[in-house]
């Protein structure tokens, strides 16, 4: 759909918002042009940081159930593999992701916060996976929970469809801060300022990481990470950063030494 997702560029940080009101329920056309979006965003190495929200009230309430109801397997395959497609180009986007979850976070939409690395969420927000009582799996990103969050809880968000509150989310590990409604893309600015703090190279760096780790054992994870630690010595970074913490003074990740 035209229009259904907004792109905004403010330096090195691009917020994309879910534009759908009022619940910016997920179609089509909305999940293709998400994974177009941060395909185009993973070339493009001035962005450092990307935010992803929501217009009006929510953030996502998830798939437009009018579009899952006459699905046969044929096109449940295909609609369920462009999701995936598009929540793993959120995932693995060499950048870090927030998401600014300014209302209810449900279905597919939670499967999209957890692609992001970081989130923040309006107080009371409601985030869970309803996907049983209409008849289908919770998939995709679905399979990370019982390593966020235990097998137990996992399970009851999974089995009973009954969502959480942003409170009980932070309580769990899932969300990193929770706000007032009118904070929450202050919140998220002032979270993204302090990635953008960092070496852009050591983010990137970071992020691969992050991402790699979750798909590896522990023995493979630590060798990644030997690599990325000598990689970083191919950059300027490591000088400069050292440089500025013994001088006493704020880094200038453009210096070259």
């Amino acid at each position: 759909m035209a229009g259904a997702l907004t792109v905004h560029r403010a330096g090195a940080t691009v917020w994309c918002t879910l534009d759908r009101p009022p619940l910016n329920l997920l179609e089509p056309g909305l999940i293709r042009t998400l994974r177009e979006t941060f395909e185009a965003l993973a070339a493009d190495r001035t962005t450092r940081i990307a935010i992803v929200t929501g217009q009006g009230r929510a953030f996502t309430a998830g798939m437009d159930v009018a579009v899952l109801r006459d699905l046969d397997p044929a096109r449940a395959r295909e609609l369920i593999t462009g999701l995936h497609d598009a929540i793993a180009a959120v995932h693995a986007a060499p950048f870090p992701v927030i998401a600014a979850l300014n209302g209810p976070c449900l279905g597919a939409g939670f499967e999209l916060a957890l692609a992001c690395d970081l989130r923040v969420a309006a107080a009371g927000t409601l985030l869970g996976l309803p996907e049983v009582r209409v008849g289908i799996p919770s998939v995709i990103q679905a399979a990370l929970l019982p390593l966020l969050v235990g097998p137990g809880r996992a399970a009851a968000l999974l089995l009973t469809g009954e969502p959480v509150t942003a409170e009980q989310a932070r309580d769990w590990g899932l969300v990193n801060e929770v706000v007032p409604a009118e904070r929450v893309r202050t919140a998220a600015e002032a979270l993204a300022a302090r990635v953008l703090a960092c070496g852009p190279d050591a983010i990137r760096l970071q992020k691969g990481l992050i991402v790699r780790w979750r798909e590896t054992d522990v023995v493979s994870a630590v060798r990644l990470g030997i690599d990325a630690f000598a990689a970083a010595y191919a950059t300027a970074e490591p000088r400069e950063g050292m440089s500025a913490y013994l001088e006493k003074r704020p880094p200038s990740w453009g210096r070259r030494l």
